[in-house]
């Protein structure tokens, strides 16, 4: 069974906020008690946590669709919706998040360090929040806004200051169990390393990390064996150590031949050039072992390499080794720059900024901003009084004045957002603003259609009336024209 997982492809889906709510107080002897609609809440959103106890992406393996919860709608009497809970998902340390097109989006190091992988949808205003001076009673709500969806690929990057490379069963697991307190499995067939090893190793007062990476073969670059799948966990190793067999039985098989074989490999996968490197001369102590480290060493020495003669078995040779690793990770984290805090960098937006674009699309216009798209996700369109609304906030927002310069004529269709969730209508440019108009509640009669039936009755309505208050009028008229006998009388 999987017990090691190092890359997935992820589903996240974050809440969507909950709508807002069109109410109106109701309270006995209080027939103008106001709009009382309370908002929607916010949507939960997806976030990404490092955490120090986690060491896999085996559970995303497993579940690769996580989603967050929706916010609540609001209610009357102002009540405002419950806001959704994020969902954190806790990931190594080391992992690398990335979109389906390999662009990375994060690099989580350090404990703690998090990602917002999908933010939660806004919640929806109600008709409370949405009352002014002009509008006193809106007969509408805006919609919650729907949360972020995509997928995301994570790759884990383990975060080691030396990396161990060699052949498989060249050793490597047995250096790491004795230099530190890791318990690796260890056998006498290839491949017994399966999965990366982390070890904490200490020397003076220098305190690094060792990674045991699972062995290479030739053509592991190009995905044979097992190296494609981990060499990415020497990425951020500041020291390559090469674990050379000295008592290998295969043939065709030296410690030289194997260093040419690596260090090709290596090269292939790119971005380790300038990575100091350290050949170990492992099992020394079988005979023929140190005979051959011994032809060896002098060859390695002119190439360039600080060579160490070691055996995890009888531990010879592992302080010179140890020292000289913690030496080189000592410098390198000397020499590396000190970062310095974040600075809070503000970016006003720019005079001429409309926050919006309209562009001339084969016939069409589109229109793109954050706010114009998000007005319209936010629209209820079975509602014409907040599609009037919307009508206003893009006319305020300057929208028509641009489509007017550009050529648009009335009728022309105009789209508002992306392809995948454009909003499509006829242009008609607003005369007046809607805010300013009398109406019945969740209407604008701006887009009133002509109903016979609805006409019918009302002219029916207004025929009773007109006959009630003729009737009414000759009533008041006969008891004026008695009063007056009555007067005459006495």
């Amino acid at each position: 069974m999987t017990t090691f997982v190092d890359r997935v492809e992820l589903h996240v889906a974050a809440g969507n906020g909950g709508h807002g709510c069109a109410s109106v107080h109701r309270e006995k002897f209080k027939p103008l008690g106001g709009p009382d609609g309370g908002n929607g809440g916010e949507g939960g959103s997806v976030i990404l946590m490092v955490d120090a106890q986690v060491t896999t992406l085996l559970e995303y393996h497993h579940s690769p669709k996580r989603k967050a919860t929706n916010g609540k709608p609001g209610a009357g009497g102002h009540r405002t919706g419950s806001t959704g809970g994020d969902l954190v998902l806790p990931v190594p340390d080391g992992t690398v998040v990335m979109d389906r097109q390999g662009n990375v989006l994060a690099d989580l190091v350090g404990h703690g360090t998090s990602f917002i992988a999908a933010a939660g949808g806004r919640g929806g205003l109600g008709n409370s929040a949405l009352a002014s001076s002009r509008r006193k009673a809106p007969g509408f709500a805006l919609l919650g806004e729907p949360g972020e969806a995509r997928d995301i690929v994570m790759e884990l990057k383990s975060v080691a200051d030396v990396a161990l490379v060699g052949y498989p069963s060249a050793g490597k697991s047995s250096l790491i169990s004795v230099l530190s307190a890791a318990k690796p499995k260890i056998a006498d067939y290839p491949f017994t390393t399966l999965i990366p090893n982390l070890g904490v190793v200490t020397a003076g007062e220098t305190v690094y990390t060792v990674a045991d990476v699972p062995g290479l073969i030739p053509g592991a670059s190009q995905g044979k064996g097992l190296g494609l799948e981990f060499l990415r966990h020497v990425e951020r190793c500041t020291v390559l150590v090469h674990v050379l067999d000295c008592a290998t039985l295969e043939p065709g098989r030296d410690p030289m031949t194997d260093l040419e074989t690596i260090e090709a490999e290596l090269s292939q996968y790119g971005g380790l050039d300038d990575r100091p490197r350290i050949v170990a001369l492992n099992k020394v102590d079988v005979p023929d072992g140190q005979d051959l480290a011994d032809i060896t060493r002098a060859s390695l020495e002119e190439a360039g390499y600080r060579v160490f003669e070691v055996s995890a078995a009888s531990r010879s040779g592992l302080r010179e080794l140890n020292f000289a690793m913690a030496q080189i990770v000592s410098e390198a984290r000397a020499a590396k720059p000190v970062e310095e805090a974040t600075r809070i960098v503000l970016r006003p937006k720019a005079v001429d900024d409309a926050g919006f674009t309209v562009t001339e699309e084969d016939g069409a216009f589109r229109v793109r901003g954050i706010k114009p798209e998000r007005w319209v996700r936010q629209t209820d369109f079975s509602n014409d009084e907040a599609v009037g609304y919307l009508a206003d906030r893009l006319n305020r927002l300057g929208v028509e004045d641009q489509l007017w310069k550009i050529g648009a004529q009335e009728g022309d269709t105009v789209i508002i957002g992306a392809e995948e969730n454009a909003v499509v209508f006829d242009w008609e440019p607003t005369m007046a603003a809607g805010a300013e108009m009398l109406g019945r509640r969740g209407e604008d009669h701006r887009l009133e259609t002509h109903r016979p039936a609805v006409d019918r009755r009302r002219d029916k309505q207004k025929g009773r009336d007109a006959a009630e208050t003729e009737y009414l009028a000759f009533e008041a008229m006969s008891s004026g024209r008695q009063a007056v006998e009555i007067d005459e009388e006495d």
